[in-house]
């Protein structure tokens, strides 16, 4: 069976109010879907040892991430019945206070939506080869741990 080419997650920065609002609007003529549930990861401005997070780098080595996405998502679909799902994360500087991750997941009724977002944000943490840097306010930094 030829596996389809993995979809593109990655955004330039911080993941906008507009491009979420978009993504909401462009399913709203998909008229069998009866519920949406989106996840909105936020950078928190975390105080570590006295410093103060002001922002998260991210990097990613994007063909491998790519493919680990594709494989969440496909591992989420089969476990879950849903219309559809998307998954956005940010490469580069994010600020605190703005977004680096969407998930958006859609299906006809509400409960496998909350079910299948809940699962997905956790494999998410837990697979995808993604490595944030927190950049504090003295511009020194440290690697991010998931937890």
């Amino acid at each position: 069976m030829k596996m389809k080419k993995p979809k593109k997650v990655f955004i330039d920065g911080p993941i906008s109010p507009e491009f979420v609002a978009n993504s909401i609007q462009k399913h709203q003529s998909k008229t069998s879907i009866g519920a949406h549930s989106l996840f909105l990861g936020q950078i928190r401005a975390d105080e570590v040892d006295g410093k103060v997070v002001k922002g998260i780098e991210y990097t990613a080595y994007e063909d491998m991430a790519n493919k680990v996405f594709h494989e969440i998502r496909e591992a989420t679909f089969e476990k879950y019945e849903l219309s559809c799902m998307h998954i956005y994360h940010s490469l580069g500087f994010v600020p605190t206070g703005e977004n680096s991750l969407l998930v958006f997941v859609s299906a006809p009724h509400r409960t496998v939506v909350f079910e299948a977002l809940a699962w997905l944000v956790q494999e998410i943490k837990d697979k995808a080869p993604v490595f944030g840097k927190e950049i504090f306010e003295d511009d020194s930094h440290q690697w991010k741990e998931n937890v």
